[in-house]
């Protein structure tokens, strides 16, 4: 006798696809919130990481910078036989300030743009400035060892052991000589301005982080570019704080610590 088939042998029983999928779907709360978690320690993580390599790259961009800058100091001594004064009359060979002669006189551009030393090569990309500053306001990213160790100049025509040059009622500041630079690989020329002015100078620290957070721009570094075209990076401390013959005597075209300028 034939048995009637047995339906249920080897049936599988089929899950509703409209609803058993529901509950394993998506995440669950306290999942998404490990997931933000987990992104969150990452990014605090790689964030000092990411901070410290683009201060890193702006830093290597402003020695690039000065280097330009050393190089035009080189191409303006040759032809001049003396270093850029801080002010140079009309009637110059190359008139204009330290900047302008440098860019006129080292760079060879006879038709600077009006802003050129907010730009380019004149720019460093890690200067901030303090409250004082207003967006109207013109500043200096780079600045020029005028007045040697002395903090100061008694006045515009007083006589310094930097390159201001020497002044004369009749013919204004006459260029410091080739020469007068004892050791042009030991004296700074050029570096970071750290209060948004035209001079490098010995100044206090506090001051110089008042007005342009000096500490945080190269990591408590100052670059700087010597009388030979040279760059280096030293420490602020050894900048503005040091008074060691060896720190004072990078201020002085003579090479002398002059203590009694202090």
């Amino acid at each position: 006798m034939t048995q009637p088939p047995n339906h249920s042998r080897g049936c599988v029983k089929t899950p509703d696809t409209k609803f058993g999928n529901d509950q394993n779907s998506g995440l669950t709360l306290v999942e998404l919130l490990v997931v933000i978690a987990v992104i969150g320690i990452l990014a605090a993580l790689l964030l000092p990481v990411l901070v410290q390599s683009r201060r890193k790259a702006q830093q290597i961009q402003c020695v690039g910078n000065l280097h330009q800058q050393g190089i035009a100091l080189q191409s303006f001594l040759a032809n001049n036989h003396g270093y850029p004064v801080i002010d140079a009359g009309k009637n110059a060979d190359v008139p204009g300030t330290w900047k302008r002669q440098l860019e006129t006189g080292g760079f060879d551009v006879s038709k600077p743009v009006t802003n050129y030393f907010e730009v380019g090569v004149w720019r460093c990309p890690s200067a901030r400035w303090g409250a004082w500053f207003h967006p109207d306001d013109t500043v200096d990213y780079y600045a020029y060892n005028c007045d040697g160790v002395e903090p100061s100049p008694i006045s515009s025509e007083a006589s310094t052991p930097g390159l201001r040059g020497a002044y004369s009622k009749s013919q204004g500041f006459a260029p410091v000589g080739e020469s007068s630079v004892v050791s042009p690989g030991a004296m700074m020329a050029i570096g970071d301005s750290l209060d948004g002015g035209a001079i490098f100078y010995r100044g206090a620290l506090d001051y110089f982080e008042n007005r342009g957070f000096a500490s945080s721009r190269h990591q408590g570094k100052a670059n700087v570019a010597f009388c030979d075209g040279h760059v280096e990076s030293p420490t602020l401390g050894f900048i503005f704080g040091d008074t060691s013959d060896e720190a004072l005597s990078r201020w002085n075209m003579d090479h002398l610590p002059h203590r009694d300028k202090l």
